[in-house]
């Protein structure tokens, strides 16, 4: 089934005209459309409790059936202009069942508790915005402008995104709930106190040097210990780099980073404001710095970590190759003798060797404990 949906919805050229970009529209915002008004009807199943609280309904309402009609129109369209009047058809489907499950089960009260949730909201929010901000971009101002927005490996990092988004309480587990277990009775109060009463632009700025230190040691460990390797190979392992492929992520690096980056939030107590603040900004950069956009920022690109910084170690090019480990910082790269930045873009990405990583998700996420020899050149 997987490969079917590669064959068919990959390396899809969406040429205007042809009735195919009103169709992958209808198709997207009918299937968005539908998840979100599931979150309507079973808020306690697939909304975020942290999120509960800031949702205003009318707005989501408006925002909900604005997405059903655009939805249902493109695909009305896509009938008469695609060859293949079934994806229109699919689209307009998925928009009317987005309306019969939505309509009449939005003014759900308010959901109270932390039971086992997915999610759903979550991945729905983000995904539109993401979606809307990165796209338009990427086409306007394309690094590589023959790739194409539904490219080869978009249907496996869609899954990755969807996880990571959907699964948010059970990497919470794994991480948040570790580190406050280790760390009972062994912070200082009092300096935790002194920290959160720091300008939260102080404390922003402290959160991005100290995080992106951890975050430096602990990829640079991925690429040169070799077990590690296994599972960070696969974030490496998409050919065409684009904002989504930001979300090719193993599980088991998902956890490490997020445990990393917690860590030092916990012991040093810094206010939540400054937090949130920082994870909506550090989450935003790192979509963008994968994204296929050509833009180079002279001098910036020497303070923040930008497109070309992190394109280059995502190269598989000779001299890229074990460079740029920091997420934000490139001065880590620079005292730690790992900064790469040539005068030019890169131009090949990808695993090399016989580092194969195998494409879908489900293989992916065996792959680092599988016997095989690994030896990167």
């Amino acid at each position: 089934m997987t490969d079917f949906l590669r064959e068919r919805y990959e390396e899809v050229d969406l040429t205007p005209g042809q009735g195919k970009i009103t169709a992958t529209i209808s198709i997207g915002l009918g299937a968005l459309a539908l998840l979100g008004s599931f979150c309507f009807l079973y808020p306690e199943l697939f909304t975020t409790p942290e999120f509960r609280g800031f949702y205003q309904i009318d707005v989501l309402r408006v925002i909900l059936f604005i997405g059903i009609g655009i939805g249902f129109v493109c695909g009305f369209f896509s009938v008469f202009r695609h060859q293949e009047k079934r994806y229109g058809i699919i689209g307009m489907v998925l928009a009317c069942m987005a309306a019969l499950i939505g309509s009449g089960q939005l003014d759900v009260p308010p959901v109270d508790g932390r039971s086992l949730y997915a999610g759903l909201d979550y991945f729905v929010l983000t995904l539109l915005v993401l979606a809307l901000v990165f796209i338009p971009l990427e086409r306007a101002y394309p690094k590589s402008e023959t790739q194409k927005t539904l490219r080869r490996g978009w249907i496996t990092d869609m899954k990755y995104f969807l996880f990571s988004h959907v699964g948010l309480q059970l990497i919470t587990f794994f991480t948040v709930i570790p580190i406050q277990v280790f760390l009972h009775n062994r912070v200082d109060i009092g300096f935790q106190q002194w920290v959160a009463s720091q300008p939260l632009w102080l404390q922003f700025i402290a959160i991005l040097v100290v995080i992106d230190l951890g975050t430096y040691w602990i990829h640079r460990a991925f690429h040169e210990v070799p077990w590690l390797w296994k599972f960070h190979a696969v974030h490496h392992s998409t050919q065409q780099m684009d904002w989504l492929a930001s979300s090719r992520l193993h599980v088991v690096e998902i956890i490490a980073n997020r445990f990393v980056g917690y860590l030092p939030i916990f012991i040093l107590g810094f206010a939540p404001s400054a937090v949130y603040a920082y994870l909506v900004f550090v989450s935003f950069h790192a979509i963008f710095i994968h994204a296929n956009v050509r833009f180079r920022f002279p001098l910036l690109r020497w303070v923040i970590a930008t497109p070309e910084f992190h394109h280059w170690h995502h190269s598989s090019e000779d001299e890229a190759v074990d460079k740029n480990y920091a997420a934000f910082l490139p001065l880590y790269d620079k005292l730690f003798g790992t900064l790469i930045m040539p005068n030019r873009l890169a131009a090949k990405y990808g695993t090399r060797g016989s580092t194969q990583v195998p494409e879908g998700m489900v293989d992916q996420f065996l792959y680092p404990f599988r016997r095989q020899n690994q030896h990167r050149e």
